[in-house]
């Protein structure tokens, strides 16, 4: 009994607690002063807190009801104790209560308590030593520097209050070049979760309209100008009038489930298929994302070639595009010969233990070996392409049109690092022709030959001409 007078637990010490509770509005309230502008607005805690406002005023009604019970009825000392233990219950019920919602709504332990925010990040590896921005970015500093210039004055990327153009760049690079998931962000940046997302995205729009300007050919690309003509000169003689290599290759794709089953391609998980066209710089000139992994390549091949609005940029006169053995051999689209006993890849040509047996055969192998050493340009700046972005091995859990524009981004800024930097570690490696791609094997593009989609194109008749300009290069080929 003296532990609960000690406490003076009576209505007007309650009220007197309670109110520390209340909000600023009620003490207004009280006070007489008119409710401030914001009175009308609704805070998530304030609702809480006069919830736990009521409990606790319930409680301290409780208490010293029975407290006066107790002194006007002189209950036995059996029964005081029975209710002493109630009520002590109650109370650590009460101080538990109010220790949760304390710990929840009034006192956050902040979770981002690294010293290096503010800038401080980027500001080291963009003052520091040239490896170390190559090695988190994949981008050498003055193209990091330009990339951030133009976003912010070409396509509308702009700061914001608590981070620079810098750092957003810098968190879309981590992201798809490590692949790095969004917690890993922001422990590196210390940012939260929410704010690396909407920046994520705002860096991904402003790509996605550079990728609009980049992603294209020379405008006088049919003359052979700029990049659009071989560089070896072993293939000028035959291949003259190629101004670029045309290919698809799949990138890994996640779906909810039961969306996957048309991504699910012969490679058995999701993937989206993408066609693209390459010039002789190993720059992407043309590209088109997002079609489902099973969709056969020369499906969407033909319907590029239907739809104006993709802005394909269709060979004109007598240049052509290199295509391997899964498209259709027609006007303006230069394929290989086909057959059971008639190699095409290089690989072929390189197998087996002496010269004679990897050498190309007969005059249909000799032009398919020419054909795929220049062709090869397309396989090297998709090994390029892939082994700097890792997230194209390994795409997060974006929505598909998301992934999409994901694809299109780590295009243009590949284009844009061949532009701008003069000396990059991977385009170096991959300019020797015996370049073989370091890719993983689960996201090698796909070789699928559509044998009789070509035989019931050449068999109409109308193709005829171009099949005996093949057979001039091949017999041109052979005779040197």
């Amino acid at each position: 009994r003296l532990g609960w007078r000690e406490l003076s637990f009576n209505n007007e010490s309650a009220r007197i607690r309670v109110n520390q509770w209340t909000t600023h509005e009620q003490r207004r309230t009280k006070l007489g002063i008119p409710p401030s502008r914001r009175s009308n607005k609704i805070n998530p805690s304030t609702v809480y807190r006069e919830k736990a406002t009521s409990i606790y005023r319930g409680m301290a009604g409780s208490l010293m009801e029975c407290w006066n019970n107790d002194l006007l009825n002189g209950e036995n000392e059996e029964e005081e104790t029975q209710e002493n233990k109630i009520r002590m219950a109650l109370c650590r019920i009460a101080c538990k209560s109010i220790l949760i919602y304390y710990e929840k709504y009034m006192y956050k332990e902040p979770c981002r308590t690294s010293k290096r925010t503010e800038n401080i990040f980027i500001q080291k590896i963009l003052h520091g030593n040239e490896t170390r921005c190559y090695e988190n970015f994949r981008l050498r500093k003055t193209v990091f520097l330009d990339l951030s210039k133009d976003l912010t004055n070409k396509y509308g990327l702009k700061p914001t209050r608590g981070m620079s153009v810098y750092e957003e760049l810098g968190m879309f690079l981590m992201i798809c070049t490590h692949g790095a998931g969004n917690r890993l962000v922001q422990e590196i940046f210390q940012h939260l979760g929410e704010t690396i997302h909407m920046h994520f995205h705002s860096v991904l729009k402003a790509i996605g309209k550079l990728a609009r300007d980049i992603i294209q050919p020379h405008p006088s690309y049919n003359d052979g100008a700029g990049d659009h003509k071989p560089c070896n000169q072993r293939y000028l003689p035959f291949f003259k009038d190629c101004i670029g290599a045309l290919d698809d290759t799949h990138v890994k794709a996640r779906l909810p489930q039961g969306q996957e089953i048309p991504y699910i391609g012969c490679k058995g998980y999701p993937t989206q298929n993408i066609l693209v066209v390459v010039d002789f710089n190993m720059c992407f000139t043309f590209a088109w994302a997002g079609w489902e992994g099973a969709a056969h390549d020369n499906c969407i091949f033909c319907e590029t070639l239907h739809r104006p609005e993709l802005n394909f940029s269709h060979p004109s006169g007598d240049k052509y595009y290199l295509v391997d053995a899964g498209y259709s051999h027609i006007k303006g689209y230069m394929a290989p010969y086909k057959g059971d006993n008639v190699r095409y890849h290089l690989a072929e040509f390189r197998r087996g233990k002496t010269r004679q047996l990897r050498a190309p055969n007969g005059r249909k192998e000799m032009f398919n070996y020419l054909h795929s050493s220049c062709r090869n340009i397309v396989e090297r700046t998709f090994g390029v392409w892939k082994a700097r972005w890792f997230i194209l091995r390994d795409m997060s859990f974006y929505h598909i049109d998301t992934q999409r524009n994901i694809v299109l981004a780590a295009m243009a800024i590949h284009n844009y690092i061949r532009k701008k930097c003069k000396v990059d570690n991977a385009f170096q490696e991959a300019e020797n022709e015996r370049y073989v791609p370091r890719v993983d094997p689960d996201v090698e593009r796909s070789t699928r030959v559509n044998v009789t989609n070509e035989e019931n194109v050449e068999n109409q008749g109308n193709n005829n001409i171009w099949m005996a300009i093949r057979d001039l290069i091949a017999q041109d080929i052979y005779d040197r």
